[in-house]
C-alpha cells in the first residue's frame, strides 16, 4: 500500500486504537490518585484492587481497564485476578453496582449450629433496600457464633436486632482489641532475644537445635518440623524470602486471630528469629481480609517497630488477602502475594527451593512463630514436659460448637476431647449431650463421642481416618447429626475449590449432590472419595472426602 497505512478491522473500517475496552480519562485519573507514587509492580495488583474497592465500593469495568493501563498489564490479567477473590465486587459493563452496604453472614458449621440460617432468612427484610445480605464462609470468629460482618465490623453472637443496630449506626469498621503494644512488650523483655542473636550472643545452629529438640511442628495444619524447615531453606542459595501464613480460613479455626489481637510482638519477634536462623533477607505477611482489626494492629505496630527498631530489621511487607480459603495452601498463598489468582502449584519443586518470586522461601504459620521466643527462653525441658497421654508440648485448641466456654484453650498436647470439654470448656451446653466432634476443622474428619478418649495431637488421629490439622475442635450434641455437619463442610469445599483440577472442582459438587439424597449411595461416594483423595492437586480436594468417609464408617444409621 502506498502512502500512510491505515489499520482496518473486519468490515474495512479504520481502527486507530488497540482492541479491547478503551481507558476512560476520568477512571484513569482516579486510579492514579489512589496509587500515587507507589511502584506499578505486578505483585501489588491485589493491594491496588483493594484500594479501588475500598474507595468506590466495587470494581467497575472502567477502573479495571484503567488499572491495567497504569500497571502495563493486559485487561485479561487484571480481570481474572479480580474475579477470583470473593471480596472483590466486579461490576461488568451494563450491570448495576452493588448496594452501598454489604452484610455477610457466616454459614459455616459453628455458625450454622448457632442459628445462622434463621439470621440469613430474617435480615433482608429487616435491613431493607440499600443493604445486601450475603452468605459467607468462615470468618474466623467461631467462638462468638453466629457472626455477621457489617462492612468490616464483625458482630458476634449476632441477632437481627444487633445487626440492624450496627447498620443504623453505620458501625462499619472493625474495633481494635486492647493488646500489648511495643512499649509494653519491650518492658517485659521483648526483642532481647533477637537483639542477642544479631549481636553474636547466640548462634543460628543453637537456636535451630532448641526448636528441633522441642519437636516444634508447623501449627497451620501440615505439622512439618519447624527446625528442619529452617535448615532446608538455609541450605539454599541467597537471596531467601519468608512468607508468613495468617490466612486461617479453616472452619472452626481462629487461634491466629486470638493471639494477634493480644500479643502481636511475640509473633513478630519469633518471626525475626526464624528469619535470622534461615538466612532470610525479606519477609511477607499474608493476612486474611476478614481480620481487619488485626490488620490495623499490625500496621500500627510495624510502623512503631520501624521507627524505633531494637535491631537491624529486614524489609517486612504486609499483604491483604481478598477472601479465598485456598490461599491458606502455601503455594496458593505465594501466588496471591505475587498478585495472581491463588492457584496451588504442582510440586516438586517445593517452596523451600522455588517459592515466592522464584526464590527459596521459608513458609510458616503465624502461631508456630509465636512460640519461638518462649521455647528458647524457658528451654526444651519446659516445653516437652507439658504434654499428657505420652505426648509432648502445648497446643492451642480453637473450640466451638455446643460447649459452654468456646474459645482458644491452651492445653497439653495429647489431651482428649472429653478432658478438653470438661476441664477447659465448662462442659456441654445445658440440655445438650455430647454426640460427635470434628478434631481438625472442616477437613479433619468427624468422630463419635464414643471415641472421645483419643489423644489429640499430630499422628494420633490418622488411624481413625482423621487428623488434628490446626487443632480446630467443633463439638456436636445429640441435637445435631454428623451427616448434616458433613454436608455443611462439603458445601464449603465446593464453594472454595479454586477450580484448577477436575477431581476437586467436579468431585466436591458431585459429592454434595449425592449427600443431599435421602439415602447415600455409599459405594459411589467412596469411589468418588478415592478419586478426589488420589488425584487432587492440593490438600483441599485430598481432605474433602474425610467427613464423608467418617460418617459412613461411624454414623451409618444417619445415612440409611
Amino acid at each position: 500500500m502506498e502512502g500512510g497505512s491505515v489499520t482496518t478491522g473486519r468490515g474495512g473500517g479504520a481502527r486507530g486504537a488497540p482492541k479491547g475496552r478503551r481507558v476512560e480519562p476520568r477512571a484513569l485519573a482516579e486510579v492514579q490518585a489512589l496509587i500515587g507514587d507507589e511502584p506499578r509492580r505486578r505483585d501489588l495488583l491485589i493491594e491496588y484492587l483493594h484500594r479501588i474497592q475500598d474507595r468506590h465500593g466495587h470494581l467497575s469495568a472502567a477502573h479495571l481497564a484503567a488499572l491495567a493501563r497504569e500497571m502495563k498489564l493486559s485487561q485479561t490479567e487484571v480481570y481474572e485476578v479480580a474475579t477470583f477473590y470473593h471480596h472483590f465486587d466486579v461490576v461488568r459493563e451494563g450491570e448495576a453496582p452493588p448496594p452501598p452496604l454489604t452484610v455477610r453472614v457466616c454459614d459455616s458449621l459453628s455458625c450454622a449450629l448457632a442459628g445462622a440460617g434463621a439470621l440469613l432468612e430474617s435480615l433482608p427484610a429487616r435491613l431493607g433496600e440499600g443493604v445486601r445480605v450475603l452468605r459467607a464462609p468462615c470468618v474466623g470468629r467461631c467462638d462468638t457464633a453466629p457472626v455477621a460482618v457489617v462492612g468490616q465490623n464483625p458482630v458476634g453472637n449476632a441477632t437481627a436486632d444487633k445487626v440492624a443496630d450496627a447498620v443504623s449506626r453505620r458501625a462499619l469498621t472493625c474495633p481494635v482489641a486492647r493488646y500489648r503494644d511495643l512499649d509494653a512488650y519491650r518492658a517485659a523483655g521483648g526483642y532481647r532475644l533477637i537483639a542477642e542473636c544479631l549481636a553474636g550472643g547466640r548462634t543460628r545452629a543453637e537456636i535451630t537445635r532448641i526448636v528441633e529438640d522441642a519437636a516444634v511442628r508447623g501449627l497451620g495444619g501440615a505439622g512439618f518440623p519447624a527446625g528442619q524447615k529452617w535448615k532446608i531453606v538455609a541450605a539454599e542459595p541467597a537471596p531467601r524470602l519468608m512468607a508468613v501464613n495468617i490466612d486461617e480460613g479453616e472452619p472452626g479455626t481462629f487461634k491466629d486471630r486470638w493471639y494477634l489481637e493480644r500479643d502481636p510482638h511475640r509473633f513478630l519477634e519469633g518471626m525475626l528469629v526464624a528469619a535470622w536462623c534461615a538466612g532470610v533477607g525479606e519477609i511477607y505477611l499474608y493476612l486474611r481480609d476478614e481480620y481487619a482489626g488485626c490488620r490495623a494492629i499490625l500496621e500500627t505496630e510495624l510502623a512503631k517497630l520501624r521507627a524505633d527498631p531494637p535491631c537491624a530489621l529486614p524489609p517486612i511487607h504486609l499483604r491483604r488477602g481478598a477472601g479465598a480459603y485456598i490461599c491458606g495452601e502455601e503455594s496458593a498463598m505465594i501466588e496471591s502475594i505475587e498478585g495472581k489468582r491463588g492457584l496451588p502449584r504442582l510440586r516438586p519443586p517445593y517452596v523451600a527451593q522455588v517459592g515466592l518470586f522464584g526464590r527459596p522461601t521459608l513458609e510458616h504459620n503465624m502461631e508456630t512463630l509465636y512460640w519461638v521466643r518462649e521455647i528458647v527462653e524457658k528451654g526444651v525441658a519446659w516445653f516437652v514436659s507439658q504434654g499428657v497421654n505420652g505426648r509432648k508440648g502445648l497446643r492451642s485448641f480453637s473450640v466451638s460448637g455446643r460447649v459452654k466456654r468456646p474459645g482458644v484453650h491452651l492445653a497439653p498436647a495429647g489431651i482428649t476431647v472429653n478432658e478438653l470439654i470438661a476441664k477447659y470448656c465448662g462442659g456441654m451446653l445445658d440440655g445438650h449431650v455430647f454426640h460427635a466432634y470434628l478434631p481438625g476443622g472442616a477437613s479433619g474428619g468427624i468422630l463419635p463421642a464414643s471415641m472421645g478418649d483419643i489423644p489429640l495431637d499430630f499422628d494420633t488421629l490418622q488411624p481413625h481416618g482423621c487428623f488434628i490439622g490446626s487443632a480446630a475442635i467443633i463439638v456436636l450434641s445429640d441435637k445435631d447429626r454428623a451427616s448434616d455437619a458433613a454436608k455443611n463442610v462439603m458445601a464449603f469445599f465446593r464453594d472454595e475449590s479454586c477450580g484448577q483440577c477436575t477431581p476437586c472442582r467436579v468431585g466436591t459438587a458431585k459429592a454434595l449432590t449425592l449427600m443431599e439424597a435421602p439415602r447415600w449411595d455409599r459405594p459411589l461416594l467412596e469411589a468418588l472419595s478415592v478419586a478426589m483423595a488420589d488425584a487432587s492437586i492440593c490438600g483441599l480436594g485430598q481432605a474433602a472426602p474425610n467427613p464423608v468417609r467418617c460418617v459412613a464408617k461411624y454414623f451409618p444409621d444417619e445415612i440409611k
